[in-house]
C-alpha cells in the first residue's frame, strides 16, 4: 500500500472548480487517515449545489484510487465547517459556535445588513448550520430583512434566538421599542454586546455572522476584544468615499489583531433588464483598490438591483425569493468564497499552532 504522503499528494491534484486551488490547500479535507489498506477522509462542502459537491468527492476518491487501485476508500461530504482553532481553548469562544464572522463597512448606506443576511442564508444552503446576529444597535434591520414576526424567548440557560427563514437570528431590535432612539454610552453598549454574545443559546453552529453597526466604535471594540473571531468581512461600494471609510474599518481590525477574510463590493453596477448593458453608477474598482492596498481578496461583486431592495423589504432575501437572479447568484458566490477563506485560514492557524514550541 502507498504511504499517507502519496495519498495526500494525490488529493492535492484535485482542483476545486470554483476557487482554482486544490482541495488540500483550501483546507477542505478533514479527518484524513491512511492505514491497513484503507484511506478515510471527509470533504467539506462549500457550495450550495449538493450534486457538485458529490462530483468533487468522486474526483477525490478517483485520485486516491489512482495511487493504489486496491485501496479501500471511506469518504463522504460533510457540511460542518473547520473550526477556528483560536477558540478551541474556550477563551473568547461562544459555546457550540465554530466560526464567528463580523461584517463591517465603516460607513452606513452600503448595504451591509443585506449582505449579511444573504450570505448567511447562502451558507446555510450548503447544509452548514448558520446563525445571524444583528449587533447594529443604532439601526437594527435584520428582523425586517429576515421577516421575523416574533421576539426571542427565555430558555433554560439564556435567550433562545428567533427562527427566521430557517436560521436562528438575534437582534438588538428585539429589545428596543420601534419608537425608541438609542442614546447609549459605552458601558450600556458593552452590556448589550455581553448579552448578545454570552446569553444566547445558539446551539451548534458552523458560522455565526454578525452584522456590525457602521463606524469603529464601542460595539466593534467590545466584540473584537471579547470574542475569538475567525475573521472579518468588509463591505464597500465602488464609490471612493465608501472605500476611504471602509479602510478605516480595516485599520481598526488590524489594530485589534482581527484577521480579514476579504472585501465585498455591493451595488457594484446596474444592469439594464432590457439591454443587459451595465452602468457603473457609483464608479468602479473600489474593491480592487482595497484588496491591493491591504492584501486581502475580493470575495465578489453584487449588482445594484431593485429586486434586492424589494425582497429585503418583503422579509425574504433574494437568495431565497429569486435564487436565479444575478444578484442572488452573486451573493452565493460571495458565500462560497467566504467559506473557502475560512477553511484556509483555520487550516493555516491549526498548522501554526502545531509547530509552536513552548519553552
Amino acid at each position: 500500500m502507498a504511504d499517507q504522503k502519496q495519498f495526500e499528494e494525490a488529493l492535492s491534484g484535485v482542483v476545486h472548480p470554483d476557487y482554482g486551488k486544490n482541495i488540500v490547500e483550501l483546507g477542505l479535507i478533514t479527518d484524513f487517515a491512511a492505514a491497513n489498506g484503507s484511506v478515510a477522509f471527509k470533504l467539506q462542502n462549500t457550495v450550495a449545489d449538493g450534486d457538485r459537491a458529490q462530483a468533487l468527492l468522486q474526483s477525490a476518491i478517483a485520485a486516491v484510487q489512482a495511487v493504489d487501485p486496491q485501496v479501500q476508500v471511506n469518504a463522504s461530504v460533510t457540511n460542518r465547517a473547520r473550526p477556528n482553532p483560536a477558540g478551541s481553548d474556550g477563551k473568547g469562544s461562544i459555546p457550540g459556535v465554530r466560526n464567528v464572522i463580523p461584517v463591517a463597512s465603516g460607513k452606513g448606506g452600503v448595504g451591509k445588513s443585506t449582505v449579511s443576511a444573504n450570505i448567511a442564508l447562502a451558507l446555510a444552503a450548503t447544509g452548514a448550520k448558520v446563525g445571524l446576529m444583528d449587533a447594529d444597535v443604532y439601526g437594527p434591520s435584520i428582523p425586517l430583512i429576515m421577516g421575523a414576526t416574533s421576539g426571542p424567548q427565555q430558555g433554560g440557560r439564556g435567550i433562545i434566538p428567533v427562527e427566521a427563514q430557517g436560521i436562528p437570528i438575534i437582534s438588538t431590535g428585539f429589545f428596543i421599542r420601534k419608537d425608541q432612539a438609542v442614546v447609549w454610552r459605552g458601558p450600556m453598549l458593552a452590556k448589550m454586546v455581553e448579552q448578545l454574545t454570552n446569553q444566547v443559546e445558539w446551539g451548534e453552529l458552523d458560522y455565526l455572522v454578525i452584522d456590525l453597526p457602521p463606524g469603529t466604535g464601542d460595539v466593534q471594540l467590545s466584540l473584537c476584544q471579547r470574542l475569538a473571531l475567525t475573521g472579518a468581512l468588509v463591505v464597500t461600494t465602488p464609490q471612493p468615499m465608501a472605500v476611504n471609510v471602509a479602510e478605516k474599518a480595516i485599520i481598526m481590525f488590524q489594530q485589534l489583531k482581527t484577521p480579514l477574510l476579504g472585501v465585498v463590493e455591493n451595488m457594484s453596477y446596474y444592469e439594464s433588464r432590457s439591454t443587459g448593458e451595465r452602468e457603473y453608477i457609483f464608479g468602479s474598482g473600489g474593491a480592487e483598490k482595497i484588496a491591493e492596498r491591504w492584501s486581502i481578496p475580493v470575495l465578489g461583486k453584487v449588482p445594484l438591483a431593485t429586486t434586492v431592495r424589494e425582497t429585503s423589504d418583503d422579509g425574504k432575501p433574494i437568495v431565497l425569493a429569486d435564487p436565479d437572479a444575478p444578484a442572488a447568484q452573486a451573493f452565493v458566490n460571495v458565500a462560497q468564497q467566504l467559506a473557502a477563506q475560512v477553511a484556509m485560514r483555520n487550516l493555516k492557524a491549526a498548522s501554526e499552532e502545531m509547530v509552536q514550541i513552548n519553552f
